[in-house]
């Protein structure tokens, strides 16, 4: 029997996130400007003899088996694989049972603040694509996968995680009203690239537990409006515009300028978003050479990037070795989510 797999790419979220968020981009209309990174997450769907349906996070050692007579129920386990099974079942299957197992991992942990949980959904979402034949398009895949995530599952976020893995590459994208979302591949030049994948150093701070109510504390701001979230929302959706011409251009000055401001709004839109911890080595890697930084997600924690010199990323990456946690760099990847079969 053949074997589906599928992968998408994780991604760093440069400018704008937190605009993608409901409600302020219903009202607003928000803009995010991200990239997607080799790391990915993996789904693998393998057609069983047997009447069940096998479910393994295999990156967590967790797995759970179901009789495909009885129905898969969002209990906290497992729960975006069994919404995902469900849906392409009910909706591309005339709701006929698939006995299968379904296997996934990721390059990275929830919470690491790169968009690893929308991630998985959307790669799982392209498996059963391959294995169905569906003809899904880029805007169908990342708008299931923000429906079954944030609608079916009842996690809270934003839209700019499922768009990035399902299209790739460096995006500019605007969310609006009614879910309608567009999105602007941007033509960086290489040498462009090629100098932000020699100044970007990656630190991981450890898994964030903060970015669901990072989100809602963001939401909430902009519901009871809080003038001073409200306008730092407003500088950080400015900061993407803003960004999105300096990588353009490669007017890399301009770009740290954005960075810095991007980083003081995203602080003010919650006070969350930080903490002495992240304070703390953001001031350390500054003291080395770097010459900005931001935590890539919600924040609270995961991942935390860094603009440096080339010829000061030894002395931050030495400077960064005191805290635990891990320093890697990042190269930028093209393509979104693909599927194959063995």
């Amino acid at each position: 029997m053949p074997t589906f797999r599928a992968r998408a790419p994780l991604r760093l979220g440069l400018a704008g996130g937190g605009t993608d968020v409901s409600p302020y981009c219903d009202i607003h209309g928000g803009y995010v400007l991200n990239a997607t990174i080799d790391r990915y997450a993996y789904a693998v769907i393998k057609t069983l003899d047997e009447p069940v349906v096998r479910l393994l996070a295999t990156d967590q050692q967790t797995f759970k088996v179901k009789s495909v007579t009885e129905p898969l129920v969002l209990n906290g386990k497992f729960d975006l694989h069994k919404a995902v099974y469900n849906h392409m079942v009910q909706h591309f299957n005339n709701g006929k049972p698939i006995p299968m197992e379904l296997s996934t991992f990721c390059d990275a942990p929830a919470g690491s603040g790169l968009g690893s949980s929308s991630t998985l959904v959307v790669v799982m979402i392209r498996a059963f694509a391959e294995l169905l034949n569906l003809p899904l398009d880029d805007y169908t895949i990342a708008h299931l996968a923000y429906k079954i995530e944030r609608i079916d599952c009842g996690l809270q976020g934003g839209r700019q995680d499922q768009y990035s893995a399902t299209f790739g590459g460096f995006n500019f994208m605007e969310f609006y009203a009614d879910e309608r979302a567009v999105i602007n591949p941007l033509r960086i030049k290489n040498w462009v690239i090629c100098e932000l994948e020699a100044s970007l150093v990656l630190f991981f701070t450890g898994v964030s537990r903060e970015s669901a109510k990072i989100i809602a504390d963001q939401s909430n701001n902009v519901k009871s409006g809080s003038l001073d979230a409200l306008e730092a929302m407003h500088g950080i959706k400015h900061e993407a515009l803003v960004m999105k011409e300096c990588l353009l251009r490669g007017d890399f000055t301009g770009l740290v300028e954005s960075m810095l401001l991007g980083w003081e709004n995203k602080k003010r839109s919650a006070k969350t978003v930080s903490n002495p911890h992240i304070d703390t080595i953001y001031d350390v890697a500054i003291a080395a050479g770097a010459l900005a930084g931001k935590v890539s997600g919600a924040g609270g924690g995961g991942f935390m990037l860094f603009f440096v010199p080339t010829e000061k990323r030894m002395d931050v990456i030495r400077a960064l070795s005191k805290f635990e946690g891990q320093v890697s760099n990042c190269h930028f990847t093209k393509y979104g989510t693909q599927a194959w079969q063995v």
